[in-house]
């Protein structure tokens, strides 16, 4: 199986699992109001009490690790329910005026979430292929599902799929969110797509890229830095950064680039970057983002227009790459790139940087 990433809720799960120790996920399976996590968020709670994850931002923490430790002793999955109608509310603090339900279960042998089905749905997002975990809610029965190539989807473990169930999985994973559904015959379905997780692509192991890997690592990021340049791209300068050595546009051919993926050029090096750049513009990354002050931006630009890149398509390079905080330094120039990304993530409208030197 992949190494873990650091604070995802799911992959901490089956390591704790792995390694003998009690371990449970809560996951919340319906929200309505302003609940502050949406449906699919999960939280990871260990033998020893620790948690990764967050279903509520805060609000019910307390009371759902009460549940994963009571479904760790007993193996006995528990359905919860918060919200401002019920006494419950006061107590876990749920007053911004939403409700939600979370579905607590234990792992492993003396729990409800089968270690097969949780390995095979850890290795499909790391291999960045579509999963979806359905549990059927009368009687916490487990498929996972994938997509063929022909966009059906198909099991891979825990038996077959419910052709009740077949037309609600095609719209969940068009859509791209979680839900409860009731299928045909009216069982009720928690549909929880596992999308992969988020990832930066660093093409340039310099100053700004040691900083910026680690940072976008908490934020939940799987980082790569990818430079051929051998005494740069080292394991004592990046400790725990995935590195590879490659022409950077020859990575990118072999990492699946999809639409959870960032990629930013820091190396200043036309060389690297604009084969990079051409290589990005060709896949459909959500963000592409490029170091330099704006008249490295528009040599660059000249550049791919010579090479057939018209602007239509350039337009989708961030350059000068960065939000307009006045940074000065590595370690704030690193922050910017990363609120810009998260920025393009949420489609939120911010200011751009007028250009780094």
């Amino acid at each position: 199986m992949s190494q873990p990433l650091l604070h995802d809720p799911l992959d901490l799960a089956v390591a704790w699992a792995e390694a003998g120790q009690p371990a449970a996920l809560a996951t919340v399976i319906a929200t309505w109001g302003s609940s502050p996590r949406p449906p699919g968020s999960m939280m990871a709670v260990s033998g020893g009490g620790r948690i990764e994850g967050s279903v509520s931002g805060g609000c019910v923490e307390a009371s759902v690790l009460d549940a994963a430790m009571t479904a760790m002793h007993d193996g006995r999955p528990n359905l919860l329910s918060y919200g401002v109608t019920s006494e419950q509310a006061w107590t876990v603090g749920l007053a911004c005026g939403g409700e939600l339900d979370v579905l607590v279960e234990a792992i492993g042998p003396g729990g409800t979430l089968p270690m097969a089905i949780l390995r095979a749905a850890v290795d499909l997002r790391h291999q960045r292929k579509p999963a979806l975990l359905a549990t059927r809610l009368s009687d916490m029965h487990h498929i996972l599902i994938t997509r063929t190539a022909r966009n059906e989807p198909t099991s891979v473990a825990g038996g077959p799929i419910d052709p009740h169930l077949a037309p609600m999985l095609e719209q969940v994973f068009r859509d791209g969110r979680s839900r409860r559904v009731t299928s045909a015959d009216d069982e009720s379905w928690f549909l929880h797509l596992l999308t992969a997780p988020y990832r930066l692509l660093i093409v340039g192991a310099v100053h700004i890229a040691q900083v910026l890997a680690p940072l976008a690592t908490t934020m939940g990021f799987a980082v790569t830095v990818i430079d051929p340049r051998t005494q740069l791209a080292t394991p004592e300068r990046f400790p725990g950064i995935a590195l590879v050595t490659e022409w950077p546009d020859e990575a990118l051919e072999t990492l699946a680039i999809d639409t959870h993926t960032a990629i930013v050029t820091l190396t200043h090096d036309a060389k690297l970057d604009d084969p990079t750049l051409r290589t990005a513009l060709d896949s459909p990354a959500f963000y592409i983002g490029a170091l330099g002050s704006r008249k490295t931006q528009a040599s660059r630009l000249a550049r791919l227009a010579a090479d057939g890149i018209g602007p239509e398509r350039t337009a989708r390079i961030h350059g000068p790459v960065g939000l307009a905080i006045g940074a000065i330094g590595a370690s704030e120039i690193a922050l910017s790139i990363l609120a810009e990304i998260v920025a393009v993530r949420r489609d939120a409208a911010l200011g751009r940087h007028p250009g780094w030197t």
